[in-house]
């Protein structure tokens, strides 16, 4: 893969990973539009990589705070017993949302990146997010901050993170819809899309190293060491600053762009793949 298209690709995962977008469609529909080779799992890994530094850079204080008072301490010295208390909870609440994902992951992803990651696949999912999307958008109450989390939000949108394994479905996209319709502000429940899709993002990192390392050792890397530095980085900084861009947007915006694109995508993708299917 020559390295502009490492780059390219990097800032598509940058953008697509956080925005509802979905990362996975984008990723899978770029090199089929363009006629670009498969990068392989070495660069799907440095691209997952490069998000994780980013979430992790931007809620380091979050994560920091969170799992102190998780595991039964004090932070920062000058909190309330009731703060202490609130991001104890919260920290539960992230181990508890997790587990969904976690498990349908280790049981089907497999499966579904084998026979799911397909044009109409892809499509159908992007626009039918989409209308849940604007449905969630309009018409759930905005009201609750991240303090007023509880058990039941967790479950609710760690399932639906589970969902995101779907091609064209979007992490953020349906974790945020489903903390709408648990009536949290946009700007919670995208905050609490983002800490809840931290574990994720780093248990898929962490089990394709073992591979990675294995390829490397028996010299089966299809891409340079220094092409995937380089893919790691652009994403880690392109995604902190798309980070820091859509908790800010949406501090005074609605869905509305996110929703209309997904619809647009969504069509261009049907009418490309039967075009392409009518032609053989």
């Amino acid at each position: 893969m020559p390295l502009y298209q490492a780059i390219v690709l990097a800032l598509v995962q940058a953008f697509t990973e956080f925005l509802p977008v979905s990362s996975t469609a984008h990723l899978t529909l770029f090199p089929w539009l363009l006629g670009w080779a498969d990068p392989g799992l070495a660069f799907d890994v440095a691209l997952h990589a490069g998000t994780l530094v980013a979430v992790l850079l931007y809620f380091f204080k979050d994560w920091l705070t969170l799992a102190l008072c998780g595991l039964g301490l004090k932070y920062p010295a000058s909190a309330t017993a009731e703060e202490v208390g609130q991001h104890r909870k919260l920290f539960w609440y992230m181990v508890i949302g997790t587990i969904p994902g976690g498990i349908l992951g280790a049981l089907f992803e497999k499966t579904i990146e084998e026979r799911f990651r397909t044009p109409y696949v892809i499509a159908i999912s992007l626009i039918a997010i989409a209308l849940v999307m604007w449905w969630a958008d309009s018409k759930s109450r905005l009201t609750r901050p991240l303090e007023q989390s509880n058990v039941a939000d967790a479950v609710t949108i760690g399932t639906a993170q589970a969902l995101a394994l779907c091609p064209g479905v979007s992490r953020s996209g349906i974790t945020i819809t489903a903390g709408l319709f648990r009536g949290f502000t946009r700007e919670a429940a995208t905050r609490f899309s983002f800490l809840l899709s931290t574990p994720l993002i780093a248990g898929a990192v962490v089990s394709h190293l073992p591979k990675l390392i294995k390829l490397h050792k028996a010299g089966g890397l299809d891409l340079p060491l220094s092409t995937l530095a380089i893919s790691i980085l652009v994403s880690g900084v392109a995604g902190y600053f798309v980070i820091a861009f859509f908790l800010r947007y949406l501090q005074t915006h609605t869905l509305k762009l996110f929703v209309f694109y997904r619809l647009l995508f969504g069509i261009i993708v049907l009418v490309l793949a039967f075009l392409q299917a009518g032609a053989r």
